[in-house]
């Protein structure tokens, strides 16, 4: 992709790369040298900027602080064999992010300044892509109201920008989740489908019950009845149920994962019967007692695919098989890292070069 914005950018004086031990990464803890800052003033989005990476400093009246318009994505960069760095389905980030920009009453990006932006960042700091087995540099474009002012209405100013991290793996173990039946994560018509900053605090308490009872993740259930399953933790959530791939079909309560698509066309591509609908905790259960539930996983950018070892119950925890080495969701994390990593044909259009 031709760069077509031109982007001032400032290099840092003090590069912290030449002392990042690669192999000792906490996630999201260790950031890249740089970032991009764009701002929205005056009905317009204004000239793009690449800086080093640093604070920043905000009103105390900060909007954003206050009534919560603040938006992000989450996405990563590879590096495949070769030594190139490539971006995994960033334009699907881009129409999402815009989707949540919009609910959120914010102004929408250009494609450009999204796009342009990003690559010239990544180039810049290409260096800290990291190159082994499940490692990625995580990119966080975010946007946020900048207005200073108490008042309820949406912010007549915004932050837009991009800051990176190298992360190892995200999950290093099979999970243990339970279903979540007293707190929901979202309800039909709230911001559920959104990556609004609200949905992951209101988030946190119920998630911290849950671990303190040994468990490293909830699987959400829908506001109404806590009968059918929305995500699992920050993930998408799905089922091999008797050699189906089955989903909860996506709402307004349901976020559409990029990797989720990834891993449905994947299926698609293999001939499997893939089922997007409503799916109950009983059905999961029922499944688990009957033999018929062969897998469980949860999909995100973050985690990528990350297998469900034991579902809690009411008081109660079902062991889940483990996934032989044929499995659909060991296959899929396979596929998927040969695309990014060069290795497979990207027939998809999956990566873009940067």
């Amino acid at each position: 992709m031709l760069d077509t914005l031109t982007i001032s950018t400032q290099r840092t004086s003090a590069p912290r790369l030449p002392g990042i031990d690669f192999a000792q990464l906490d996630f999201g803890k260790t950031f890249a040298d740089h970032m991009l800052v764009v701002d929205y003033h005056d009905g317009q989005w204004q000239e793009p900027h690449i800086v080093p990476y640093g604070d920043m400093s905000v009103s105390p009246a900060n909007s954003a602080i206050h009534y919560g318009q603040s938006i992000f994505e989450g996405m990563k960069a590879y590096k495949n064999h070769d030594g190139e760095v490539a971006l995994f389905r960033p334009l699907d980030n881009f129409h999402r992010f815009n989707a949540s920009a919009r609910r959120m009453c914010m102004p929408e990006l250009p494609e450009e300044v999204f796009m342009q932006g990003l690559l010239q960042l990544i180039r810049l700091d290409s260096g800290w892509v990291p190159t082994d087995a499940g490692s990625a540099l995580y990119i966080r474009p975010f946007m946020f109201a900048t207005d200073a002012m108490l008042g309820v209405r949406p912010s007549e100013s915004y932050r837009f920008m991009v800051i990176t991290c190298p992360v190892g793996l995200y999950y290093a173990k099979p999970l243990r989740v339970r279903f979540e039946e007293t707190y929901v994560r979202s309800a039909e018509g709230g911001a559920g489908a959104a990556k609004n900053a609200g949905n992951y605090g209101a988030a946190m308490y119920p998630t911290k019950l849950g671990q303190q009872e040994g468990y490293n993740q909830l699987i959400w259930t829908d506001a109404s009845e806590h009968k059918y399953v929305e995500e699992s933790g920050t993930m998408n959530a799905l089922f091999i149920i008797d050699g189906h791939l089955v989903t909860p079909a996506l709402s307004s309560s349901i976020l559409d994962g990029i990797t989720r698509r990834s891993v449905l066309q994947l299926a698609r591509d293999w001939g499997m019967p893939v089922e997007e609908r409503k799916v109950s905790a009983i059905e999961i259960l029922d499944a688990q007692r009957n033999g018929t539930l062969q897998e469980a996983f949860g999909v995100g950018t973050a985690a990528t695919i990350a297998t469900i070892a034991v579902i809690g119950y009411q008081g109660h925890d079902y062991e889940l098989p483990t996934p032989p080495a044929d499995a659909f969701s060991r296959r899929a994390t396979a596929a998927l890292a040969a695309i990014r990593n060069g290795e497979a044909p990207d027939t998809h259009g999956w990566m873009v070069r940067v």
